[in-house]
């Protein structure tokens, strides 16, 4: 199924309707601030907002973002129009909702309820209702015939390939590996729009194992608020254990929209802060340590379609790969930059929605797990996350007779590692 964080279609509808009047008339100096008090924004995108020219062209980058807030974002910013007295923009939108449900109900006179549109699922749990031309609640598709490979067990590296290629690695040998948290998010306060994520607790059970496997502790919580997460983070990264490990993974599965995931309440845990307690000022204890992190949410609500391929040769994978700095080691300072030594895995790109199996759990950790447990005894994480891409890119949604069938996801990672990441699962020097 389309795991979709963002802003209801019927809303998305009213402000695309309305835009050029929004763009010329909203004031946007005070209402930002309520938008980023609601936690709807970040002071970041704030700033992008105002470093472009003009009241205009600020209001257009504003209308932009908004759509890709999440579920809460028309509602905020309906409010922050009413506190900043501009009531009558709201009027506005509210009656073009208004009319685009008029005409829906035109429609079902005259054809009957079940309507030929497309159902575009929303971050609701209630059954489904009609507002416009789109669905305003889900409905669930599995979308690729639960197909895919049980995640085969760990396969070891052996001494010989430990010793080829230790040289230009990370130190990996401590036991246990490192420390590892997840943080799964699967129900959510009725209060808000978010439904709840079948086939999320496969994921969880997934990493769960595929982390031991390699030789990780693994710590998890379910359905934690964003503050609860905060703190679960904040706890984590403080651990004195730390010190007397090679590694550490951290895993976010929830809703989520660009920059954010959600939790359990509904409101939104930023990701750069997470990043932040585990840099190398706020987390001492694993300085030139590897830091690995997995983000299972959605980074917009945009359904990628895909495209058809050109006529003729399949294009061929890079020639190449990116030279590693890790043989410098004689230039090395005794300072640090504050971020480095971490690589993140993303399940989707910016502005689009990831993908879930309500029974086989997302294509990404599904992806992942399957990849890691064939391939980390020979090949290192950069690696093995490019080959992640490359199934994700091979995948697409089944689901007939609706917008998502033949739907496409495509994942991605950043990286501020500065040597080869083998996980050498198995081995244990001396051993």
């Amino acid at each position: 199924m389309l795991v979709a964080g963002g802003m209801q279609r019927c809303h998305q509808e009213a402000l695309k309707k309305n835009r050029v009047m929004l763009a010329k008339q909203l004031v946007l100096k005070e209402l930002v601030e309520h938008m980023i008090e609601k936690d709807i924004v970040t002071t970041e995108m704030v700033e992008t907002i105002q470093a472009k020219s003009g009241s205009f062209s600020q209001n257009v980058e504003f209308l932009n973002l908004l759509p890709k807030r999440g579920p809460n974002a028309f509602s905020a910013f309906c409010e922050a129009l009413r506190e900043t007295k501009q009531q009558h923009l709201e009027a506005m939108i509210l009656k073009t909702i208004s009319n685009l449900s008029h005409g829906i109900a035109r429609l079902e006179h005259c054809y009957g309820s079940n309507l030929p549109f497309p159902a575009s699922e929303s971050c609701n749990s209630k059954r489904p209702r009609w507002i416009g031309l789109f669905c305003t609640e889900p409905m669930e598709h599995s979308l690729d015939n639960g197909d895919g490979p049980p995640i085969p067990p760990v396969k070891y590296c052996t001494p010989e390939f430990y010793h080829d290629h230790q040289h230009l690695a990370y130190k990996l040998v401590s036991e246990p590996r490192g420390l590892a948290l997840i943080l799964s998010n699967v129900h959510f306060s009725s209060e808000k729009d978010l439904e709840y994520r079948a086939g999320g607790d496969v994921d969880c059970t997934s990493l769960e194992m595929l982390f031991k496997h390699l030789g990780y502790q693994v710590t998890v919580f379910h359905d934690q608020t964003a503050q609860e997460m905060q703190n679960a983070l904040e706890r984590f990264s403080k651990l004195p254990d730390h010190r007397d490990v090679d590694s550490c993974v951290v895993a976010l599965l929830s809703h989520g929209v660009e920059g954010g995931v959600y939790g359990s309440d509904g409101k939104l845990l930023q990701l750069q802060e997470a990043f932040r307690l585990f840099d190398n000022a706020n987390c001492p204890n694993l300085q030139n340590k590897p830091k690995m992190f997995f983000i299972q949410a959605c980074r917009g609500d945009e359904t990628d379609r895909g495209v058809d391929q050109r006529d003729g040769k399949e294009w061929s994978d890079s020639p190449g790969c990116e030279e590693s700095d890790a043989n410098k080691e004689e230039n090395l300072k005794l300072r640090l930059p504050t971020c480095s030594d971490m690589i993140c895995g993303y399940a989707c790109l910016k502005g689009t929605a990831a993908m879930r199996n309500t029974k086989r759990g997302s294509w990404y950790i599904e992806a992942l797990t399957s990849v890691f447990a064939e391939d980390s005894r020979d090949t290192h994480v950069a690696d093995m996350l490019v080959k992640v891409n490359r199934q994700i890119k091979q995948r697409e949604g089944y689901a007939p007779g609706t917008e998502f069938h033949r739907c496409k996801e495509m994942s991605e990672y950043c990286s501020t590692l500065c040597r080869d990441l083998y996980l050498f699962p198995g081995y244990l020097p001396g051993k």
